[in-house]
């Protein structure tokens, strides 16, 4: 049995397979538990093993691809449109391995186990950072249901309870709460200072790795890019070779304003915000902190900056630097040389 493309279509328990013989036709069509398939893969002769960029595929793809077959791995968005009438996971890997002989097919690339370790840390700090905004919010609200509005910012709300709760605002603030609720918010703050300690933890050891990984400390050469940033883009996009160029890279992240036309002239709308939201995150935020610095400096990127402010809102332009500190992140990873900020910034 001659097989030249193996679409699997992945499932919790058990998985779809479809192959293709040279010609296109279905060749064999299997169902089987998720162990079963490396040992399907490991008895034929090598060929194109196909697979959504979902949970799991990297893991078996490294395997296949140690067996000499070719992973191709594609976002599920791109399989849909070759998916036939009466969806069922039989078709959904017939539509997996069609969609992989596509010459313009775009593939995700194969991630080491080092770049999903890090790619967990990362979700799993995220979750924390979440979980204590949550916090933050309903400890604000308990507190302005007992008429106590508390200003902006972490550290001014930290003061603003501990005031409250250890006697400095005079007593009144005390008399004001009960003792179930007083308690209560003891419980939260006891909450928050746990959430802090184990975000800083996470910090801690980004910290640490962005040191000891060499492309995470040429990306840290990149003004707005710190150990978070750096660590992320390292395992997200590993040394930016999926991208042809640094505009696909900032396109992927949704950073690239979508455009129309109007009267025969083109207009910039809003960005696409597609593809990754926790890296195209990290990048405005960076680019945000980044800013008050980069205007002062004599930097070819700073002018570019000043020009951009002086015509445009500091909002868009906050995310215009985001794209372009993109692909200026895909620059160095592809050259292998840290940021010269003396070098004249990229149109």
């Amino acid at each position: 049995m001659e097989i030249a493309v193996l679409g699997i279509d992945l499932g919790k328990n058990s998985c779809s397979i479809v192959g293709l013989d040279g010609a296109g036709r279905v060749v064999l069509r299997r169902r089987m538990h998720r162990d079963g398939v490396a040992k399907l893969a490991a008895g034929l002769p090598a060929c194109v093993a196909a697979m959504e960029a979902c949970c799991g595929a990297h893991h078996l793809g490294r395997l296949l691809r140690g067996m000499g077959h070719e992973v191709r791995l594609m976002s599920p968005e791109y399989v849909r449109p070759y998916v036939k009438a009466q969806k069922n996971d039989d078709r959904d890997a017939e539509a997996i391995a069609e969609a992989a002989t596509r010459p313009t097919m775009r593939f995700v690339a194969l991630k080491s186990a080092e770049q999903l370790d890090t790619q967990s840390l990362h979700r799993v700090r995220d979750r924390l950072v979440g979980e204590r905004t949550a916090l933050l919010n309903q400890l604000r609200a308990v507190l302005l249901e007992r008429g106590v509005t508390a200003p902006q910012g972490r550290h001014k709300l930290g003061q603003a309870l501990a005031a409250l709760l250890d006697g400095a605002s005079g007593g009144d603030g005390r008399a004001a709460l009960s003792p179930r609720v007083r308690a209560l918010l003891e419980d939260m703050r006891a909450e928050w200072s746990d959430l802090d300690r184990r975000i800083g933890s996470f910090d801690d050891e980004f910290a640490a790795q962005a040191k000891a990984d060499e492309a995470a400390r040429r990306l840290a050469t990149v003004p707005g890019i710190g150990p978070l940033n750096a660590t992320a883009l390292a395992a997200a996009i590993g040394d930016g070779a999926a991208f042809a160029r640094g505009r696909d890279l900032a396109a992927w992240l949704g950073l690239v304003p979508r455009q129309a036309t109007t009267g025969g002239r083109p207009k910039l709308l809003g960005i696409s915000k597609r593809g990754n939201k926790y890296l195209r995150k990290l990048l405005v935020h960076g680019a945000r902190s980044a800013m008050p610095s980069l205007l002062k400096g004599a930097t070819p990127l700073g002018a570019w900056l000043r020009g951009l402010v002086g015509r445009a809102h500091k909002n868009a332009a906050t995310v215009a630097l985001a794209a372009k500190l993109a692909r200026i992140a895909w620059a160095v990873l592809r050259r292998g040389e840290p940021f010269d900020a003396a070098k004249p910034a990229a149109a």
